[in-house]
């Protein structure tokens, strides 16, 4: 098999598999986005939670029962507590508050983006990052090294890869 023919057939399957890929690479782009906001507000939205809990918490018991991070009870009249989030009250074990939620679509694609060896969806991670990886190697058989586009290409590549070294550096 001569080297045209290596090229045309990394340019198939680079072609296929991009085409394949489309759907889960638009969304770990735009889970990946969504990620970078992910301690701010940004896309997210105000939903008011109803929960019955154990009425005798102590005050740090709710905070952690609630699941709201930096919990801190800012008055308390008679058996209500209040906190920045909403109110609980201790003779009910009722509480009332507000959480800001990304909405469900945006929310599965994050959970999936960031799925680890502790979720089955991991596998897809891995496979998805090998092609990737194969993007980017057969990157380099599109073009025959001997035409201008791949020269080309190698300056790109080399500057892509000084830029990912001052990103990393800085």
């Amino acid at each position: 098999m001569n080297n045209r023919n290596i090229s045309n057939k990394f340019r198939i399957y680079h072609r296929y598999l991009g085409f394949f890929l489309a759907g889960i690479m638009a969304m770990y782009a735009i889970s990946g986005i969504v990620l970078i906001f992910r301690n701010t507000d940004a896309f997210k939205i105000e939903k008011t939670v109803e929960k019955e809990v154990a009425s005798n918490l102590s005050d740090d018991q709710i905070g952690k029962t609630l699941r709201i991070k930096d919990f801190k009870i800012e008055r308390t009249e008679g058996d209500k507590v209040y906190f920045e989030e909403g109110v609980m009250d201790r003779s009910t074990g009722i509480a009332t508050y507000k959480v800001k939620q990304l909405p469900v679509i945006l929310e599965s694609f994050t959970k999936l983006h960031k799925a680890n060896t502790n979720k089955p969806l991991f596998f897809l991670n891995i496979i998805f990052g090998l092609c990737l990886l194969f993007f980017v190697i057969s990157a380099f058989w599109m073009f025959m090294p001997s035409t201008k586009i791949f020269r080309k290409g190698i300056f790109f590549t080399i500057g892509g890869i000084i830029l990912t070294l001052i990103l990393l550096l800085v």
